[in-house]
């Protein structure tokens, strides 16, 4: 395994981030909720909120407005570098985590499909594994998210480039578990390697 970085933002989505109808769809980051812990499996992601009581993501399957239903991107991941190139572009209101992903790591570079296609492992502060995921895709620009992103409704040219700079996993990548862990704030990423 190879060191990613340290996780520095968990999170859940209470609801969708998007709501309206196509073509009018707006996104909201007003439903995330920052967590000290995860529980990751094969169903997505429960956070621990503040009563100590755990809250079903929406993309979990158990969540009764999932939005994943077949089990196919349950957890999702991001890294502050990607965060700080959107930051660039589109100014401070792109703030860690306004993205949706669950899982925040500090990185100093882009982190590209090719990185991480073999998998990834979230390792405890004793170098114990807590939980394996299994990097999907990259999860697609939307209009919503990248109309927001510029503050509302932009020129169709201006709202092309959007969608292009942010492809590639620049609003982070789809996973699901392989097993199951609950973890925190401060543990750390690694990527599996070859003999992983």
């Amino acid at each position: 395994m190879r060191d990613l970085g340290r996780i520095a933002r968990l999170q859940i989505q209470r609801s969708t981030l998007k709501t309206g109808e196509k073509p009018n769809r707006v996104y909201d980051p007003a439903p995330l909720l920052a967590v000290d812990r995860l529980s990751l499996g094969p169903d997505g992601a429960l956070g621990l909120g503040p009563d100590g009581t755990w809250l079903v993501d929406v993309h979990h399957r158990a969540h009764p407005h999932t939005k994943n239903a077949d089990g196919a991107h349950g957890v999702s991941i991001g890294f502050t570098s990607h965060y700080a190139l959107m930051t660039e572009r589109f100014g401070a209101h792109i703030t860690i985590g306004c993205a949706g992903e669950n899982v925040i790591v500090e990185a100093d570079r882009r982190i590209t499909l090719e990185d991480i296609e073999r998998g990834v492992v979230l390792v405890g502060s004793d170098g114990g594994e807590l939980v394996r995921l299994e990097v999907l895709q990259f999860a697609e620009p939307c209009r919503p998210f990248s109309g927001w992103a510029l503050g509302g409704v932009v020129e169709s040219h201006v709202l092309k480039e959007t969608l292009q700079f942010l492809e590639g996993g620049t609003r982070g990548y789809y996973c699901r578990g392989v097993g199951s862990g609950i973890v925190s704030v401060g543990d750390r990423m690694a990527v599996l390697e070859r003999d992983g």
